[in-house]
């Protein structure tokens, strides 16, 4: 991987999307024990989770559009105001895999341990980052692998740009990536913006809901609704660099996944077996679109995150 100076790639997207917003909103962050708060101007963008007994990954959680409505189911989901299924493996959006060598990761059987900031949050106006090693342990502790993960924050006026940057790296002879629908990454929106109370999922061919997104390779996909009176969503952007496009898995009850492994889960074709040896690089990268209102157009939010990744360190 190559070497970025401190705070370069932060400054350096000052190119490209300082005039996608008309006004300033800073980022700052903010630590917990075990967590991070992310802030763009003065509201709550989310809350970054590494350390969780019972989610034994990190995660984003309380994840809100600039407006302040709260775009992610609660974590944990309340009873009586929420669907509260999968409480433990759906906590707001998360990168995970069902499979990694045999192992699950997803349903929390393996553990991706953070070992460790790479880079520590910084953040300047309305942009922000930081890095961090995670370490994938087997369910009988045995070390399979190693993560590098990017994390960068934009905001704009009418939305929040996450940009995920993930480099993997095997411990031993090789890293073997499965097939199901669990693997990539996920969203589950607020309980009041599903389908089923009339939100709606769209992908960039113009499918939409679980009947005609589910299994469909789509550059983007969204997921919008309505919270308190107030219109928002989350738009899932594999970046196009990607070994393979993605396929989504799309419920009406609130899931969204992002998945480049489920040939098999989602096609019926030939079983995905994504074999990655040692001292191979791979890497995934992902945007998400976190947004209020549905005047922009998604497709340009795309060429957006599209445009402000290409200055990323991409981990290849």
């Amino acid at each position: 991987m190559v070497a970025v100076p401190k705070m370069t790639w932060i400054i350096g997207l000052v190119c490209v999307v300082a005039g996608l917003a008309a006004a300033e909103k800073s980022v700052r962050f903010e630590t917990e024990k075990g967590a991070l708060r992310v802030f763009a101007g003065e509201k709550l963008f989310a809350r970054y989770l590494y350390e969780d007994p019972l989610i034994r990954r990190p995660y984003f959680c309380d994840v809100h559009a600039p407006d302040g409505t709260q775009v992610t189911r609660s974590n944990p989901p309340i009873e009586g105001t929420d669907s509260t299924d999968h409480p433990d493996m759906h906590p707001g959006i998360w990168m995970a895999f069902g499979d990694i060598n045999g192992e699950d990761f997803w349903r929390n059987k393996g553990t991706v341990k953070q070992t460790g900031f790479v880079q520590e949050p910084a953040a300047q106006g309305h942009r922000g980052a930081f890095a961090v090693k995670l370490l994938y342990l087997a369910s009988d502790g045995r070390e399979i692998a190693r993560e590098t993960a990017r994390y960068s924050i934009v905001a704009q006026d009418g939305g929040t740009l996450l940009m995920m940057d993930a480099a993997f790296e095997a411990i031993g002879t090789s890293l073997i990536f499965g097939d199901q629908e669990e693997m990539g990454l996920g969203v589950r929106v607020a309980t009041p913006m599903t389908v089923k109370r009339g939100g709606v999922i769209l992908n960039s061919d113009g499918l939409k809901n679980e009947a005609g997104v589910w299994g469909k390779a789509a550059s983007w996909c969204a997921y919008q609704g309505t919270n308190n009176g107030a219109v928002a969503g989350v738009c899932l952007m594999p970046h196009p660099e990607t070994f393979r496009k993605s396929w989504f898995h799309s419920r009406d009850y609130g899931l969204l996944v992002a998945n480049a492994f489920g040939r098999n889960a989602f096609t019926n074709g030939e079983k995905s077996a994504v074999v990655v040896k040692s001292g191979e690089p791979f890497s995934l990268r992902f945007g998400v679109w976190i947004y209020a209102g549905s005047d922009r157009p998604l497709s340009e939010a795309y060429a957006a995150y599209i445009a402000a990744s290409a200055i990323l360190p991409s981990g290849r």
